[in-house]
């Protein structure tokens, strides 16, 4: 990213990324304190050089961090020096060797400082506290209004023992205006009850409103434009519903294995690391109801709606599958029941959507990369123009990569003959927003949690939507963890099982034959 581009809503004057209340939160902004610690515990791992620092390190570049408010604190178990870290995870940061980015890319590393320890060591803590407190009184800051922020890049095993201690040895005092909150990466938990324990265990530390599940595909611009175009265009209103959609597909899938982390894959599977959480989250947007508002907890109360009015799945209407090869992985059992694959429907019982089957699907090796959501329309009544077989009217929202949404019509053929064909109404970002740069959706959540003095929690799952999630999720993932399920093989490079094609056939949806979608091009 060159610093002379133009950023997706970078003006601090107009509305920051992930803001609802403009007004509201620009008063907010010049009138906050000036302290703000960053605290990355899991500072040496790969969650925190690939997409935390990084995500901080833009920010700065768009001046949502100022190096005279912030300072950033990294935690491991690792021995490091300061110096040290910033190596690290300078190659994670930028690939570009301008003069500016080189400037930018050295004050910012500046700004980090590393503290070792272990995650249930109250000296390690003590000394953190000591690292945030000399740096907040060296910025003047009176006790109680600095800010501290602490992200959670961990294994959910330690999150108990870790907010133990912040919570007994680095809180701030928030009486004047300070905070102290805590972001935490999924999974959270892999069952109903492990999620409901985990809670507990944070609840018991920390009030919901300081808490900040982080499911980064709520980050993503795509994503975050779906309560637009739902509810700010009159089209789509009387279009929204069972008696014009036929089937919602929504889809995951990359074209590589679990490269590395196949002994953490095994551990959770796709259903639990993609569906239950990802496309569960995307499913709340599709489906809810228009809230009261755009504040945080009307959108969350009706995604919570959604989640309550999911019927329980049917097994028949499940697919597993698992690659070839996957179990050569020598970190992965060889008796391994894990799914690689999964194709899920899921059907809600309530006047919108009542018999609209919502499937999702997420698998890897698979012959393509991309994630969208598909919403297929009933068939045209009346078909004068014989077109039916060409396929149906889609409205495709693709996520990533090449982001766009496009609407999939039957438009008359070019030339002199009356025949149909199908064709698009495309938006394609690429082409559409040259002078855009999209944030990264780590960029957009982490914003969220400190640019207002309240903390933006939109995009963050509560502890009732978490709950209501699993609870949808559990009864089937107990019966494969009891081999009662059993994943079918399939070759990398496939679409995957060819059941789950005969499951979307059983579910209603039409495959349109002929068509393919290229993303426009400037050229």
């Amino acid at each position: 990213m060159s610093t002379g581009s133009t950023v997706l809503d970078t003006s601090l004057s107009n509305v920051s990324l992930g803001s609802s209340f403009p007004e509201e939160r620009d008063t907010e902004i010049e009138n906050e304190v000036k302290c703000l610690s960053i605290i990355v515990l899991g500072a040496s791992g790969d969650l925190a050089k690939k997409k935390t620092f990084p995500a901080l390190f833009h920010l700065f570049q768009q001046g949502f961090l100022q190096e005279t408010d912030v300072h950033i604190f990294g935690y491991a178990r690792t021995k490091l020096s300061d110096d040290n870290l910033r190596e690290r995870i300078r190659g994670y940061l930028s690939n570009k060797s301008s003069s500016g980015q080189t400037e930018v890319l050295s004050r910012f590393l500046q700004l980090i400082k590393y503290v070792s320890g272990s995650y249930d060591s109250e000296d390690g803590f003590q000394l953190l506290n000591k690292e945030i407190s000399e740096h907040e009184i060296s910025k003047n800051s009176q006790p109680g209004t600095s800010r501290r922020l602490f992200y959670l890049a961990l294994p959910p095993s330690v999150y108990p023992s870790v907010c133990r201690m912040i919570r007994r040895y680095c809180m701030n005092q928030s009486d004047l205006g300070g905070w102290t909150r805590i972001v935490v990466e999924k999974p959270f938990g892999k069952d109903l009850k492990s999620a409901e324990d985990l809670s507990a265990q944070l609840g018991e530390l920390f009030d919901e409103q300081q808490l900040y599940r982080i499911d980064h595909y709520l980050g993503k611009e795509l994503v975050q434009n779906l309560l637009v175009v739902r509810f700010a265009n009159r089209f789509f209103l009387p279009l929204w519903n069972r008696d014009n959609i036929d089937n919602i597909q929504i889809v995951f899938r990359e074209d590589f294995g679990t490269e590395g982390r196949g002994g953490y894959f095994d551990e959770y599977g796709i259903i639990r690391d993609i569906i239950q959480n990802h496309l569960l989250q995307v499913l709340c947007l599709v489906a809810m109801e228009k809230p009261v508002s755009l504040k945080p907890e009307h959108i969350r109360d009706e995604k919570v709606k959604v989640l309550q009015s999911v019927l329980p799945i049917k097994l028949e209407e499940v697919v597993l599958g698992q690659y070839e090869g996957y179990k050569d992985d020598p970190t992965v059992s060889d008796s391994s029941n894990t799914p690689t694959f999964a194709t899920v429907v899921l059907r809600i019982d309530n006047e919108r959507w009542e018999g609209v089957p919502f499937i999702l699907k997420a698998g890897k090796a698979l012959n393509s990369r991309k994630a969208e959501i598909r919403v297929q329309f009933k068939d045209v009544p009346g078909d004068i123009f014989k077109c039916k077989k060409q396929g149906r009217n889609e409205f495709v929202i693709r996520l990533q990569p090449s982001e766009a949404m496009y609407m999939k019509l039957t438009v008359k053929k070019p030339g002199l003959e009356m025949s149909t064909i199908q064709s698009e109404l495309d938006l394609s970002y690429g082409l559409r927003y040259q002078d855009v740069k999209i944030p990264e959706a780590y960029e957009r959540l982490i914003l969220d949690t400190y640019a207002p003095i309240r903390g933006d929690q939109q995009h963050f799952v509560r502890r009732d939507e978490l709950r209501v999630a699993w609870e949808i999720f559990t009864p089937l993932l107990h019966r494969i963890d009891a081999g009662q399920l059993k994943p079918i093989s399939y070759k990398p490079g496939s679409r995957g099982p060819a059941e789950a094609d005969e499951l979307l056939a059983k579910a209603g949806y039409v495959q349109t034959h002929g068509y393919i979608w290229i993303p426009p091009t400037l050229d």
